[in-house]
C-alpha cells in the first residue's frame, strides 16, 4: 500500500497487539524503504506470551528458539557495510524477483508496446534500438524533423514503476527490484498521495565522476515514456511523451523531494539518482559536440538523433539514428574458441551465423580462452584490418543480429566524419521546413523557461 512505514507499523500493531516488539525489525523496515525513523516510534516490551518456559522436544531435549534476529535484513550481524568500491557499468543492481511475477510484468510490457506475447518473443528485450548513421539514412534528417542528444556510454535499462516497487529491466529482459520513490503529480482529487502504478520508462544508467571530489554517483537518464499508470502512450509523438515524462514523473518526484511533501522518505538512500535526458535542436549539434560532451562527468561515444514526431517503435527503429565517433563503431559478437581457432558469431533470424575469416586482437597478455562463450564488443581497426576487443558485454545474452552488423559495416565504410556530419546539418537547418519549425520551437522553449523563472 502507498503508506509510510510508520503507518504500516501502527496498522499492524492495532490488528495484532502489541505489534513489532524487536527494534531490529523496525530498523530494517525503515532502512529498506528509505524512511526516517521517528523518535516517537518505541517498540513495546516483549509480550507475556513470548516469555514462555524453555521448549522441549518429545525426548525432553531443549529446542532452540527459531524466533531469533540472525536472519533479519539490516540486523547488525548481517548488515551490508559498503566498502568504497569502484562502480562499473557491469555492476548488478537490485534484487531478484520470482519467475511468476516476472512473467506477469513482462506481459504488461508487451501489452503496452502492442507486441504479441509468443514463446520465443517472450524472452526478447522489447525496447527501441537505434540504427547506425550511414549515407543512405542520413537523408532522413532532411525528410523528418529531428532533435539530438548525446549518446551516453552506460547500461541500457527500461524501468517499470509499480506501487510494489520499481523494476530495472535489462537487455536480457530480466527484472530486478529497486526501492525508489515515484509519487504521482498533484491533482484536485488528491492523487499526490499515491505512487505511480504500472508506468513504463526507457533510459540508461550512467556513472558520473564528480570532477572535484572524484566521487562516483549513479544516475538514471530517462529519455522516453511508454505507459503512464497502466495507459500506453507509445502512439503519441515523441515530443508529447518527452513533456509528459517531465510533468508526470520528474516534477512530482522533485516537488516531494525538495518541498518536503514527504518528510519521512529519504531520497539520499536510493541506489541512484534520476533525471530526464535533454534533447536539443539540430542547430545546437556543433556546441553539443565541442562544448557539452567534453564537459560531461561520464563517458559519451556519439550522438542520437530522435524524430520529434515519431511514435515509440519497439525493437529496431529505422528512424532512430545513432552516430558514433569513427574509432568507436563496434559490433557485439559471441566469441568462442574451438581447437585453438577463434570463432566470431552473430545471429541471423534467431540462428547462429559464423563470420568466417575474422579474428579478434586482444590486449597483450590476455588469454583469448578467458573470453570463450562470452559476448564481446569489438571495434574495427581499418589500418590493421581486424577487430579489436573493447569489453565484455555482461548486459547482453545474445550477439548482434546480422542485419545490425551490416549497418555498422556500412557506417564504417561510409565514414561519416564529424566534419561531414556538421556540414550536412548546417545545410539541413537552413531548409524552410527546419527554419520555420526551429523558430516555433525556440519561442516555445523561451516561454517555458520564463514561466519556470516566474
Amino acid at each position: 500500500m502507498p503508506i509510510s512505514v510508520t503507518q504500516a507499523i501502527k496498522i499492524f500493531s492495532d490488528a495484532r497487539p502489541p505489534g513489532i516488539y524487536k527494534p531490529e525489525y523496525t530498523d530494517a523496515l525503515y532502512a529498506f524503504y528509505h524512511e526516517k525513523k521517528l523518535e516517537m516510534i518505541v517498540c513495546p516490551s516483549t509480550p507475556e506470551w513470548k516469555r514462555t518456559p524453555e521448549l522441549v522436544d518429545l525426548n525432553g531435549e531443549a529446542v532452540p528458539d527459531d524466533d531469533d534476529d540472525d536472519g533479519i535484513p539490516g540486523h547488525p550481524l548481517h548488515e551490508n557495510h559498503e566498502i568504497d568500491t569502484i562502480m562499473t557499468n557491469d555492476d548488478v543492481l537490485g534484487d531478484e524477483i520470482p519467475n511468476d511475477q516476472q512473467d506477469a510484468l513482462r506481459q504488461f510490457c508487451f501489452q503496452s508496446l502492442r507486441l504479441s506475447v509468443g514463446a520465443k518473443g517472450h524472452m526478447q528485450f522489447p525496447g527501441s534500438h537505434p540504427v547506425s548513421l550511414n549515407r543512405a539514412n542520413l537523408q532522413l534528417l532532411r525528410q523528418r524533423y529531428y532533435y539530438a542528444t548525446w549518446k551516453a556510454d552506460g547500461t541500457r535499462y527500461m524501468m517499470l514503476i509499480t506501487m510494489d516497487g520499481c523494476y530495472l529491466i535489462d537487455r536480457t529482459f530480466h527484472f530486478r527490484r529497486v526501492q525508489m520513490g515515484f509519487p504521482c503529480r498533484v491533482t484536485n482529487d488528491g492523487l499526490a498521495e499515491k505512487t505511480h502504478h504500472f508506468t513504463l520508462l526507457d533510459g540508461e544508467m550512467i556513472i558520473d565522476t564528480l570532477p572535484d571530489s572524484k566521487k562516483q554517483e549513479r544516475r538514471y537518464l530517462i529519455y522516453d515514456l511508454m505507459a503512464v499508470n497502466g495507459v500506453s502512450v507509445i502512439e503519441r509523438p515523441f515530443y508529447e511523451r518527452w513533456k509528459m515524462l517531465e510533468k508526470e514523473v520528474i516534477e512530482p518526484r522533485n516537488q516531494e523531494r525538495f518541498q518536503s511533501r514527504n518528510p519521512h522518505y529519504r531520497y539520499d538512500m536510493e541506489p541512484f539518482r534520476v533525471r530526464r535526458k535533454d534533447f536539443w535542436l539540430l542547430s545546437t549539434v556543433t556546441r553539443l559536440l565541442n562544448e557539452f560532451i567534453p564537459k560531461l562527468s561520464h563517458d559519451a561515444d556519439g550522438l542520437i538523433f530522435q524524430g520529434w514526431d515519431d511514435p515509440y517503435v519497439p525493437r529496431t527503429h529505422e528512424g532512430l539514428l545513432k552516430w558514433k565517433y569513427a574509432y568507436l563503431n563496434s559490433v557485439d559478437f559471441l566469441f568462442e574458441i574451438d581447437d585453438d581457432c577463434q570463432l566470431l558469431i552473430l545471429y541471423d533470424r534467431g540462428k547462429k551465423k559464423l563470420m568466417e575469416g575474422y579474428k579478434v586482437a586482444f590486449e597483450e597478455g590476455s588469454d583469448p580462452l578467458h573470453f570463450s562463450g562470452r559476448i564481446i564488443e569489438c571495434a574495427w581497426d581499418s589500418d590493421r584490418r581486424e577487430w579489436v576487443f573493447k569489453r565484455v558485454r555482461t548486459d547482453k545474452s545474445t550477439p548482434n543480429d546480422f542485419n545490425t552488423y551490416k549497418k555498422v559495416i556500412q557506417s564504417i565504410r561510409d565514414n561519416i566524419t564529424e566534419d561531414l556530419l556538421l556540414n550536412e546539418i548546417n545545410e539541413i537547418i537552413r531548409l524552410p521546413m527546419y527554419a520555420d519549425r526551429i523558430k516555433t520551437d525556440s519561442k516555445a522553449h523561451q516561454h517555458t523557461h520564463l514561466a519556470r523563472r516566474r
